[in-house]
């Protein structure tokens, strides 16, 4: 029963996989079969299936009326053509053929096309194309064919500026179609980005090209109104009149709903501004600028407010009244993410004055109250941030941070107020309403302090108003006692600190403690900047006088002014130029973080070599072939043909004669027969159903006839081993045949 089962499986054929069925679908002589294997490639391919080796079938499908089907092939072809740049040039022919073709649509899609296949090869065939598009008459294929420049530059920049590709392209910034001025513009640009020749001039914004931009700006669409927008940003106004009447014409778009299109407007409104010698007209276009600003706060997206709040807070910086009156726009709400309430609060701080300072205290403290810890911190520190700023309210924000302290309390409000409280008494020094308001709330604290930055504050504060410390002694004694136990940073704090109390309080005590800091920095610290600072210090109180003395260490620095960070005046001029950009939301200029080399197009040198490389290919025949040998023995290792029963048979050793019986013939016959492995790639393989047939034949016959199979199978490539042979795949293998 075991042998009528095999006999059976066998006579029923191998089992068709789904790329046979693709195959077969492909080279079908009805056009609708053909049509559904194609969709079926592209499904496969969308979901991350290889279907590389259809490519052949696929690319004999190109030639067709059908305009769903032609656009499936075309992408098809861009996806797959780096891994077959031979076969695509069988497409040249078909492309060339569709730009000349009656519909705008497919001339479209073929310089498209041509222009994706990233083929170094398939420059070759673009300058016919290419120049018969850019000059098309309808303005769909010349918007197409002016990115397909860019694309060209990409490849051979030599090629694309010999046959006046760049010229070609400069005259469409004149076009009477808004949308083709918009791609030629986004073409230039990104060329001149890959450009590295230093005497070539992409693009020059005149005051002519401004005028045609101004006219085609309210007719594009909303990406076209973008690069129109980019492109004004470079032009400077030579009068204050025509600064006027570019900024009259780009305020409309302020109400757009694009807020890429707002921000690209407000960037080329500000670039202008500096034009305008009128300080009334400059205020009054400013406070036009705030209500857009506030719908970019407004949207329904997390992400696009952030992206609006980083590009505010750059604004802000350069025109600080600008949004002086809408501080309630920033207040958090309970839903944001928290990535958007610590950017709102740096937003708010920036909004104080004296007219809303009560209003954004009030609003601090209930921040303080949440639960998220970033946000508490913040808080704490926003407070203390207009206290500094305003100084009509430091009594009140002192007594808003020790409410806090005493209602909440805990490691976190503790540290962060200290931290405040020694900030608003470095900027407002010797005033004894805050010091005696401050000093005694540290001090009930001290155990609680754990962070660096508060320790360094309280140890300040000791140094600077030791008289208003009832226990100093027994402070600095745990100061000293765990003196070596500290970070550097702390250990310098203590040693200065120790210095100017010796220095200001004539005390036995102090100067036990002083000579003990000293002994313990210059023998027992491993810092070398804590050991040379004692060292100073030893030298300076030992050999100057008093009164030298404290001129030097008592001497007083200048108070802080505000905590607020801001930025170098050089980068904010530059991340002004960069709003609405990468850059605005790093706050770093582009060139920091953005690498030029990597956007720069391929030299002379490296497209010979590439071309060098691809003639090369034509003559490693031999290597070629070996690779498709081991192809075929990689295939026949994943899939057995013959193996058409689950049940082990243990093959037959005994030699093969003329006289062997059927029943031994098929046992050989049915027994998986033993790959070759990785060292002898030149073993036979077995692949195709003729094959089968012939296992019943001598042995004798059987290894030349393999012999031959294996150069069938090379010469077949990517053909599937268990398709049978057809006209169809006997033209395909001479195609395949001529490119070697």
């Amino acid at each position: 029963m075991s042998l009528e089962k095999k006999i059976r499986n066998f006579l029923q054929g191998p089992r068709k996989g789904e790329t046979f069925e693709l195959k077969n679908g492909l080279v079908s002589q009805y056009r609708g079969e053909r049509k559904d294997a194609i969709q079926r490639v592209i499904q496969a391919m969308t979901v991350g299936k290889d279907v590389s080796a259809l490519f052949p079938d696929v690319l004999k499908n190109i030639a067709t009326y059908d305009l769903e089907q032609k656009k499936l092939v075309y992408l098809y072809l861009m996806n797959y053509a780096k891994t077959h740049p031979e076969l695509c040039i069988l497409a040249v022919n078909t492309f060339v053929q569709d730009t000349e073709d009656p519909n705008p649509l497919i001339r479209a899609l073929a310089i498209r096309t041509m222009g994706c296949i990233r083929v170094a090869k398939m420059v070759d065939y673009m300058e016919i194309p290419l120049s018969r598009t850019l000059k098309d008459d309808n303005p769909y294929v010349r918007k197409t064919a002016a990115i397909c420049v860019a694309k060209l530059f990409d490849l051979n920049s030599e090629m694309c500026i010999e046959f006046g590709f760049l010229s070609e392209l400069s005259k469409l910034i004149k076009d009477p179609n808004p949308m083709v001025v918009a791609n030629a513009l986004n073409a230039l640009f990104e060329i001149k980005d890959m450009n590295t020749n230093p005497d070539l001039e992409i693009i020059e914004v005149n005051k002519g090209m401004v005028s045609n931009l101004l006219m085609c700006l309210n007719e594009c669409t909303e990406w076209g109104r973008i690069t129109i927008l980019t492109t004004l940003n470079d032009y400077k106004a030579e009068t204050s009149n025509e600064a006027n009447h570019i900024i009259e014409r780009i305020i409309p778009q302020l109400q757009h709903v694009n807020p890429s299109v707002v921000l690209s407007s407000i960037k080329a409104i500000i670039n202008q501004l500096d034009s305008i010698s009128v300080t009334a007209q400059r205020s009054s276009i400013l406070k036009k600028l705030s209500a857009p600003l506030v719908s970019l706060v407004s949207s329904s997206i997390p992400e696009a407010q952030y992206v609006g709040l980083k590009n505010i807070r750059i604004i802000l910086e350069k025109y600080p009244q600008i949004l002086s009156k809408e501080l309630r726009v920033f207040f958090i709400k309970y839903s944001d993410p928290l990535y958007l309430k610590l950017e709102k609060l740096e937003i708010m701080v920036r909004l104080a004055n004296d007219s809303n300072s009560t209003l954004l205290l009030g609003e601090l403290k209930e921040y303080a109250m949440e639960f998220e810890s970033s946000l508490v911190a913040k808080a704490i520190r926003s407070i203390g941030t207009v206290a500094i700023k305003l100084t009509g309210c430091v009594i009140k924000s002192v007594n808003l941070i020790c409410s806090l302290i005493d209602q909440r309390g805990g490691d976190l409000i503790i540290n962060e107020s200290i931290i405040v409280l020694t900030n608003i008494l470095r900027r407002y020094p010797g005033k004894n309403d805050l010091i005696t308001l401050i000093v005694p709330i540290i001090s009930n604290h001290t155990s609680e302090l754990s962070k660096n930055e508060a320790l360094s504050g309280y140890i300040w504060l000791l140094g600077e108003y030791p008289k208003y410390f009832s226990q100093l002694k027994q402070n600095l004694s745990d100061l000293i006692d765990g003196f070596l136990d500290y970070e550097s940073l702390l250990q310098l704090n203590i040693l200065t600190t120790i210095v100017k109390i010796n220095l200001s309080i004539e005390n036995q005590t102090y100067s036990n403690y002083l000579q003990k800091v000293l002994e313990m920095a210059t023998k027992d610290c491993e810092n070398a900047d804590v050991r040379d600072k004692a060292y100073i210090y030893w030298r300076l109180l030992s050999s100057s006088s008093k009164e030298s003395q404290k001129k030097i260490v008592l001497s007083k620095l200048p108070p802080i002014k505000t905590t607020i960070a801001s930025f170098n005046p050089v980068v904010l001029e530059a991340l002004v130029k960069e709003l609405s950009t990468l850059a605005s939301v790093y706050h770093k200029p582009s060139f920091t973080f953005i690498d030029p080399n990597l956007y720069s197009p391929l030299s002379s040198d490296q497209v010979t070599t590439r071309r060098s490389k691809s003639s090369n290919k034509d003559e490693n025949i031999e290597d070629l072939t070996n690779l498709a040998k081991q192809e075929i023995i990689n295939n026949s290792k994943n899939e057995n043909l013959l193996d058409f029963d689950d049940d082990e048979v243990k093959p037959d050793n005994s030699s093969s004669n003329g006289s062997a019986s059927l029943l031994d013939e098929l046992n050989d016959l049915f027994s998986a027969p033993s790959m070759p492995s990785q060292a002898q790639p030149t073993q036979p393989v077995q692949s195709s159903t003729n094959d089968i047939l012939d296992l019943f034949k001598t042995s004798a016959p059987q290894s030349s006839q393999q012999n031959q199979n294996l150069t069938q199978g090379i010469d077949n490539l990517n053909i599937d081993n268990t398709s049978s042979s057809s006209s169809n795949q006997n033209k395909l293998n001479n195609d395949l045949l001529d490119l070697f």
